[in-house]
């Protein structure tokens, strides 16, 4: 696969989530199906020309669907299937998708269908990816997927446009999709067999919602780790927890990692405490760090690795395979089911309202009224009473915190048939990816909350010993803080200082550091 700053060529076979990523934030990207591709993809389109053509019998494709799956229709109803299956399953609710997530889909469903087993048109191809590089965006409404026959109503709704239908977001507002089509100069698409099956049956929602998560799963993880040794700086905290020896002896990988990441960012630092016989270990929030964060970062690596396989896969049905003599087998299967995906969404979104339990919990442990020797007052503030400190700043961690165990409940665990009982098992997967980007959402502030008090404490330890540095990693994390956030003599209006800090930790400033 080519692959430029400006340009993607997707053959169906080889999209990476950095392209993906690439695509989705950056919209002068341009995607272009690779000439290798073309071939493939007529093939399987005039194969169903064919089958219409000789009267054969083929789900989908001279059949209803679902329920209707025994239902033949007349040759010259079958275009008008394929328009209808839009129409009507595009009845998605609630917010629509942000403009990343809504590039990412198409870019995933192209990529799909550019494998050549769905049948769908080169023509009717070209036109999704003219959309997606002219930036004219399908309104796709974030709910409606049972996550099984593919996340049917928002695929749907993407869809739309190519006929014609629906609406589009361009140049920053909501217009009739014939309206901007016209203006474009393109030309809506009149469907043929298979092809409002082709476009609407699959995982996109939630493969782009995975690939957006994952991608910012991991750079929370290792803003984690950064806010946690500040916070053992910030509490003099003992180093011993991360020694090489410990960790060798339970070789859980992720675990030694994080271990290591963990003995980088501290590298040097004088905040840590002596040894001291009479305090020889810290709270579990910081002296189990490797073993819970690195326990998490294998969750999200599993994630990650659903997600790229899923990428390239061909997830509609039914599919068209041919033999070395182009002699076409159309099967009709289960691939639309997004249980792999549910599955390790569900698991990632565990992990990170793990991780955000652990943040709130250290956040707690600096604003309590025990600090370590004294080192920093409670709250966080001189003059308690007067001034509340960094009281709230706690409430809103735990508020954030209690919600991701709320969003944490598996998804995947629920099921409602659908379809008069034809599709009796759903993996309810596009909620999975749902939940994840709201608990990642959430984390996200938990951990900007837990670097402001970090710092702020480590400024009152640095008052008292001014010549002592903070390690190699803590003192880049430090410094960062201090460009958003300044040290709070008295209570002030922390709202804004703590908007800026949640907006770098979402770009993964601080993951950048390690």
């Amino acid at each position: 696969m080519a692959d430029s700053h400006h340009r993607i060529e997707i053959d169906g076979r080889s999209l990476t989530i950095e392209q993906v990523l690439q695509v989705a934030f950056h919209p002068e990207t341009q995607v272009v199906i690779a000439e290798k591709a073309i071939p493939g993809i007529k093939r399987a389109a005039q194969a169903v020309a064919d089958f219409i053509a000789q009267g054969k019998i083929a789900y989908g494709i001279t059949t209803g669907f679902g329920a209707f799956k025994d239902k033949l229709i007349p040759r010259d109803e079958v275009e008008q299937l394929q328009q209808n299956i839009l129409l009507s399953h595009a009845v998605g609710v609630g917010c629509p998708l942000e403009p990343p997530a809504t590039r990412a889909m198409m870019l995933i469903r192209a990529n799909t269908l550019s494998r050549g087993h769905s049948g769908i048109r080169l023509e009717t191809l070209e036109l999704l990816l003219e959309l997606l590089n002219r930036n004219i965006l399908p309104v796709i409404p974030e709910q409606g997927s049972l996550g099984a026959s593919g996340d049917l109503a928002p695929l749907a709704h993407m869809s739309l446009p190519l006929i014609g239908m629906g609406e589009v977001v361009f140049e920053g507002k909501v217009i009739p999709s014939a309206e901007v089509l016209k203006q474009a100069g393109l030309q809506p698409v009149r469907l043929s067999a298979k092809e409002g099956l082709a476009l609407t049956n699959g995982t996109t929602l939630m493969t782009a919602l995975g690939v957006l998560t994952v991608s910012r799963a991991e750079a929370l993880l290792h803003t984690a780790n950064l806010a946690a040794a500040l916070g053992l700086e910030a509490q003099s905290g003992t180093l011993w927890a991360y020694d090489e020896r410990v960790h060798s002896h339970r070789p859980q990988a992720f675990q030694r990692e994080t271990a290591s990441e963990m003995r980088a960012a501290l590298e040097g630092t004088q905040l840590s405490r002596p040894d001291d016989p009479t305090n020889i270990q810290d709270a579990y929030t910081l002296r189990c760090v490797p073993q819970v964060h690195g326990a998490a970062l294998n969750a999200i690596n599993y994630a990650k690795q659903v997600v790229i396989t899923e990428l390239n896969s061909v997830t509609d049905n039914p599919l068209l395979f041919f033999d070395n003599h182009d002699q076409v087998t159309i099967i009709s299967g289960g691939n639309f089911h997004g249980e792999p995906l549910a599955l390790a969404l569900d698991f990632l979104s565990l992990a990170l309202t793990d991780l955000g339990n652990m943040s709130e919990r250290r956040v707690a442990k600096l604003i309590d009224n025990c600090s370590p020797q004294g080192t920093y007052p409670p709250f966080l503030t001189e003059h308690g009473g007067t001034n509340s400190g960094f009281m709230l700043l706690q409430y809103t961690a735990a508020a954030l915190t209690s919600q991701n165990k709320t969003l944490v409940h598996p998804a995947s665990a629920d099921s409602i048939p659908s379809s008069g009982n034809v599709e009796d098992h759903v993996s309810m997967g596009a909620n999975s990816a749902i939940h994840a980007g709201k608990i990642a959402n959430n984390l996200t502030t938990i951990l900007s909350i837990e670097l402001m008090a970090a710092a702020q404490a480590i400024d009152f330890r640095l008052q008292k010993a001014p010549e002592s540095r903070l390690g190699r990693g803590t003192a880049k994390a430090y410094s960062l803080v201090r460009t958003i956030v300044p040290f709070f003599e008295k209570d002030a209006y922390y709202k804004p200082a703590l908007t800026s800090l949640t907006e770098l930790v979402r770009k993964g400033a601080f993951s950048k550091l390690i």
